[in-house]
């Protein structure tokens, strides 16, 4: 594989996943982890990734206020505006960390009463000026990687907690492997969220379906509802309507 192609791979993998591992990357793109370590030092001098111990970040997700960096911005906006026709005057609702949830957060209406509790200090701050929100901030160790709470104490928190819907984002959604993610600690913390509630809803853009991390949140029975962009009887949402999970 020719360099220009290795870099397109790893910005598609950065835009879907938010971070990378270069152990990971190596395996995927059958090179040495040497050659994907110059690849990530020659992307993030080009200002396209943010280079880490390991692997790399994306720069969309790390710098949310710039509307022009966030990947697919379009089809999060419309996952959002479906996400929010769930909600009901009164309810308590938890929610994850990522764009499509800081959307999510945008588009909630000023006259519906809710209780918020989130693990993303952004979509905390997204939502402190919502009129009739009482916003809750779950506290804990502050992941680097994702920007949002993690650890024991977030954990500790969250089983406290009994919420109407959870929002999570997600890595990975597959019929048949169920939800995933790559961060042993973010999914400590959302198995915890899926437990506070009484649903648990996926918000996800198309192209993540039928996508594998390497660590189990659940399995797809435990999904409520998995909300993607794509119309109502899109081809690629079949095996998740037989499931009638898809929206």
């Amino acid at each position: 594989m020719l360099k220009k192609e290795r870099h397109s791979y790893i910005i598609k993998q950065l835009n879907l996943h938010n971070k990378v591992l270069s152990s990971d990357l190596s395996s995927q793109l059958g090179v040495s982890e040497d050659t994907v370590r110059r690849d990530l030092i020659e992307l993030a001098d080009e200002g396209k990734l943010l280079k880490v111990h390991g692997g790399a970040l994306s720069k969309s997700f790390h710098f949310t206020n710039q509307a022009n960096d966030v990947y697919a911005l379009a089809p999060k906006k419309e996952i959002a505006r479906k996400a929010v026709r769930m909600l009901v005057d009164g309810m308590t609702i938890l929610t994850g960390g990522g764009t499509t949830m800081l959307e999510f957060a945008k588009l909630i209406p000023d006259h519906i009463a809710l209780t918020i509790f989130t693990i993303s200090p952004l979509v905390a701050l997204e939502l402190n000026e919502h009129p009739n929100a009482n916003v809750i901030l779950i506290g804990g160790q502050l992941s680097k990687n994702s920007q949002v709470s993690i650890g024991a104490q977030a954990i500790s928190n969250l089983h406290d907690i009994h919420v109407d819907i959870c929002f999570l984002g997600t890595n990975g959604v597959c019929a048949q492997n169920g939800i995933t993610d790559s961060d042993w600690e973010v999914v400590q913390v959302k198995k915890a969220m899926i437990r506070a509630a009484k649903r648990a809803v996926i918000l996800s853009i198309s192209e993540k379906l039928d996508s594998v991390q390497s660590m189990k949140v659940c399995g797809i029975n435990q999904i409520s509802a998995v909300i993607t962009e794509l119309p109502e009887g899109d081809e690629a949402l079949e095996k998740y309507s037989q499931l009638s999970l898809a929206n």
